[in-house]
């Protein structure tokens, strides 16, 4: 099964996470989901694998979620999901799917969790090193 990792190349925690695929020996297919988003049915599904609310997946920074008042209790998921359909800059990322199962990699470390390769160190875009084993990935 190839890793699939649906990636925005602007956010620096996506761009560690592919590079933490592409180090474990995968090349994985790679899915710009602001360009090519989702359906709705593949959106439920990644949430539904993930074993998360949908809350968990709507994104806040950089998003129009405050002019849409998401915050508030009176969204339903469908409608949550609604409106990351029409806004596929709601959806957090990345989210990788492995034959280990499907991740939310925020941090980006979580992503070791669905590799079958130890990466070894690695360091990310701002300095910090992740060694396997040294966090709870």
């Amino acid at each position: 099964m190839t890793i699939t990792i649906y990636h925005n190349p602007k956010c620096g925690t996506s761009r560690n996470t592919l590079e933490m695929i592409r180090k474990s020996g995968e090349e994985p297919q790679v899915i710009e989901y602001l360009k090519t988003p989702p359906s709705r049915g593949e959106l439920v599904d990644l949430i539904k694998d993930m074993g998360v609310s949908v809350r968990d997946v709507l994104r806040q920074k950089g998003t129009p979620y405050d002019e849409l008042g998401l915050g508030e209790d009176k969204w339903s998921d469908d409608q949550l999901i609604d409106f990351m359909m029409e806004h596929p800059i709601l959806i957090n990322r990345p989210i990788v799917v492995s034959e280990k199962g499907v991740r939310l990699c925020r941090p980006s470390e979580r992503v070791l969790e669905l590799l079958a390769d130890d990466i070894g160190s690695f360091t990310k875009e701002d300095g910090e090193v992740v060694t396997p084993g040294s966090s709870d990935a």
